[in-house]
């Protein structure tokens, strides 16, 4: 095991964050398999099951079973972990620049194009690793102005060339759920298995320039660029990835973070990057994958506290109430006015709050039936 400390850009006189990486095994060894946690600083389940895995991999490193290479990033925002206010985590956006810090990662495909399109031959494979080591020089070129893009490209620097990328997250309050997009589906579906998964939500590319998409959606968008462009070429998808979210942000516990990371190394032993006696049998798949433009952000159109009605990885029927908005101030009686699912599915997600303000939102229900364009996911 390395472990590493990477220095950030610093914003100020006398200031300056790192960010902390452990990689396991060679670093030319493959299947190369990069995983990060806390992206949102206040999502803390991940950081505990990579705490977890840490430990399954030196283990296995020490034991010689660790035949591919693992880079593991345990705490992945050291700038959203030091923002607080009103004693409360801020660590969703950048309060210097009110940018997400899982938005606007820089489109690699875009970055790439003049450096691949000439340099690509006949050999599927050769041409994976020269588009992973075009990506890595304009990463190395790339000299960042503040201190969130200097995180977003030692992120980048670490995880461009993995052939599997794993970014755990977490919701307010959820049913263990993961999305990826469509291309990144086959080699990812064994994991859905192994952790569980209540909830598996697919877009070709869901927008807003995030982590694991803008490592993943390089390989089809430059398939596609060259396609296009009259190039045939063969370039595959060279790298699979996915947010995981670790249930809710309250699930907070060993007993969670030590099953999540059991079922991690199991995926790594699946993959082969780590040695096993005997070869997993997959446990079935708890749900269907459904689009992510399926997906419905319940909301509600008045204030009041809020009272729910169902549980976060509940089937839901179309129509079914899942939760009141009561108003104790209203005239006469109480106001209480019923959020009801407009699709079917699971409820996979649900806000923390009690009291809601008008338009504010509920939950989401993961419906089979494409209705949304656009970004499709929420700030």
């Amino acid at each position: 095991m390395q472990r590493t400390e990477h220095p950030l850009l610093s914003p100020s006189l006398g200031s300056q964050k790192t960010l902390v990486s452990f990689q396991f095994g060679h670093s030319s060894a493959r299947p190369k398999v990069y995983l990060q946690a806390s992206l949102h600083a206040e999502e803390l389940p991940g950081m505990l099951a990579a705490h977890h895995l840490r430990a399954h991999l030196e283990a296995a490193e020490r034991d010689g079973r660790l035949v591919g290479q693992v880079v593991l990033v345990p705490a992945a925002n050291p700038i959203g972990l030091a923002q607080r206010l009103d004693h409360k985590a801020m660590g969703r956006f950048d309060l210097d620049t009110a940018q997400n810090f899982n938005r606007h990662y820089p489109d690699l495909a875009l970055a790439v194009w003049d450096r691949v399109k000439t340099r690509l031959g006949a050999d599927a494979q050769t041409n994976v690793t020269t588009v992973r080591e075009c990506v890595g020089a304009w990463l190395q070129a790339w000299q960042p102005l503040t201190e969130l893009d200097s995180l977003r490209r030692q992120l980048l620097l670490l995880s461009h060339d993995a052939d599997v990328v794993i970014d755990l997250h977490c919701d307010w309050e959820a049913a263990l759920h993961l999305y990826s997009e469509e291309a990144c589906w086959p080699p990812l579906e064994p994991l859905a298995r192994l952790l569980g998964c209540r909830a598996v939500l697919l877009a070709k590319e869901s927008g807003g320039g995030p982590f694991d998409e803008r490592l993943s959606g390089l390989w089809w968008q430059l398939a596609d660029q060259l396609k296009a462009a009259g190039i045939g070429v063969p370039l595959p998808q060279g790298c699979a990835s996915t947010t995981v979210e670790l249930r809710g942000e309250s699930d907070v516990s060993h007993r969670h973070a030590t099953q999540d990371a059991a079922a991690l190394l199991a995926y790594l032993e699946h993959l082969g990057v780590a040695q096993v006696a005997a070869p997993h049998e997959l446990p079935a798949l708890p749900c269907v994958p459904t689009p992510l433009a399926g997906s419905q952000t319940l909301r509600s159109p008045v204030p009041g506290v809020l009272v729910f009605l169902v549980q976060p990885g509940q089937v839901l029927a179309m129509g079914d109430a899942v939760a009141e908005v009561i108003d104790p101030t209203a005239a006469g009686q109480s106001r209480v006015h019923t959020v009801h699912a407009d699709v079917a599915g699971v409820l996979y997600a649900r806000v923390k709050e009690r009291y809601i303000v008008a338009g504010g939102e509920v939950g989401k229900i993961a419906g089979s039936t494409p209705f949304r364009s656009g970004d499709l996911l929420g700030a």
